[in-house]
């Protein structure tokens, strides 16, 4: 159990009218609010009923409350939930007889966070809380839940048992050097630490696809005016997000647009047409174009397949390792054939936002170049630390694999793995630092 001695409460719904509102508290000095709000502490886990009271005993709201006792509830603590009438004004005369009573307000993500810290859940399965919030599609969705029953670590938990286990031979070898037995010619050892080091592999590509899922791509829309680069975002998120005008340089600004392909969240960003202008403004916005696709994970630059921009000029100030592709529009006006193809050296899509034509093609391309597949009913959730921390680890047991196979240093070998153990580790929240639990709560909505 965590050492927390406050009590906290939080409303656990939108702000707002609604239909009902929820007052969730956790902490020691629930059953003392409950007899002093309800007149008694309700029944465990049954709803109850009745008013919610003031200091004299006058109902503040009528509702349902449930009542968890520790360490039976989501934190592991003491909880109450009211359910009462939705509406800013009663939800707030709530809170305030509840921190009357002895309550804090909760901070960000600190009810999850009591929850991790007590044992009730591990960090991966926290995160996967806020995923589960945050989810932009059906599929993000499901694999958030899979991840909060608890796949992702399960998977975790298998690989970290097995370096373990590893660690605990080569250790044992090491030790007990009398017993003669040559560990590096063990056979079994190399072919388990090979099995491991292919099982970490394996969850470090779906845990990939699980990022993908969760923080989608970043595509900048980059080009001459009038390339077309409106057209695709209207097009692409089903609107008229964007102007479309012949009239060049209509685009000043940066517009982005949130939209899914087969599952996949894509942010799709416009950008001014890259020219040289005597307007203030329109430099403003080639300035801002060329900056967002310094952050893009894929730049789409689109060419007029009638009227073409020197590919020098277009490509010039894309940053060294830019990911980027070529969309050749307006090949209705061109005859090209519709598809994949090259221009001049470069991957292209050549297309029409007038006829549709290769459209379809566009869509199954940046699902390719993302590397993103459907997950189906064995995909999880992660985030860009996991997939940090897998990375790690793969490199300390493939290090570990070398030392085994070629230097024959036992000591190094059980270092390794030991720094291999301590990454997998931080996925979960077995080893991880105070500033890293701060970061990852505070990124939580207030009453979770």
């Amino acid at each position: 159990m965590s050492p927390n001695i406050d009590t906290i409460v939080a409303l656990a719904t939108p702000p707002g009218r609604g239909g009902i509102s929820v007052i969730r508290i956790s902490g020691l000095a629930v059953t003392t609010i409950a007899k002093a709000m309800l007149g008694r502490v309700p029944q465990p886990r049954h709803a109850s009923y009745g008013n919610f009271g003031d200091l004299n005993g006058e109902p503040l709201d009528k509702g349902i409350a449930l009542f968890f006792p520790g360490p039976r509830s989501f934190t592991g603590e003491d909880m109450l939930e009211l359910q009462g009438h939705g509406g800013p004004v009663v939800s707030d005369l709530l809170l305030q007889r509840v921190v009357e009573l002895g309550a804090r307000l909760a901070g960000p993500g600190e009810f999850s966070e009591r929850a991790f810290l007590n044992g009730k859940i591990d960090l991966a399965q926290a995160e996967a809380i806020a995923d589960l919030i945050n989810s932009g599609s059906a599929q993000a969705a499901r694999c958030a839940l899979r991840s909060l029953a608890g796949e992702f670590s399960h998977r975790v938990h298998a690989i970290t048992e097995s370096v373990i286990q590893l660690r605990t031979y080569v250790e044992a070898a090491i030790d007990f050097p009398e017993e003669e037995i040559d560990f590096l010619d063990q056979a079994e050892l190399l072919r388990d630490m090979r099995k491991t080091l292919h099982d970490t592999n394996d969850l470090l590509v779906s845990a990939e696809q699980g990022r993908l899922l969760r923080d989608g791509l970043h595509v900048v829309l980059l080009g001459a005016p009038n390339a077309g680069k409106s057209s695709l975002l209207n097009h692409l998120s089903q609107s008229d997000r964007a102007i479309v005008s012949a009239i060049p340089g209509t685009t000043r600004d940066i517009l982005e647009q949130s939209i899914q392909i087969d599952g996949l969240p894509l942010q799709i960003i416009d950008t001014a047409g890259l020219r040289h202008s005597g307007d203030e403004i329109e430099q403003e916005g080639v300035r801002r174009a060329r900056r967002a696709a310094t952050e893009a994970d894929l730049v789409l630059v689109m060419v007029d397949d009638s009227a073409p921009a020197p590919m020098k000029e277009l490509l010039q100030d894309l940053p060294t390792g830019t990911d980027y592709a070529l969309l050749l529009n307006k090949i209705d006006l061109t005859g090209r054939a519709p598809g994949l193809t090259r221009y001049e050296g470069h991957e292209a899509v050549a297309l029409s936002l007038e006829t549709m034509a290769g459209v379809a093609t566009l869509r199954q391309f940046l699902l390719r170049r993302a590397g993103f597949r459907q997950l189906g009913d064995t995909g999880f959730i992660a985030r860009r630390r996991h997939l940090d921390a897998l990375a790690a680890a793969r490199r300390h047991m493939d290090a570990a694999l070398k030392q085994l196979t070629t230097e024959r240093a036992g000591e190094l070998v059980a270092e390794e793995l030991r720094q291999a153990q301590q990454q997998l580790g931080a996925i979960t929240g077995k080893f991880t630092s105070d500033d890293l639990l701060g970061r990852i709560f505070a990124s939580f909505c207030i009453g979770k």
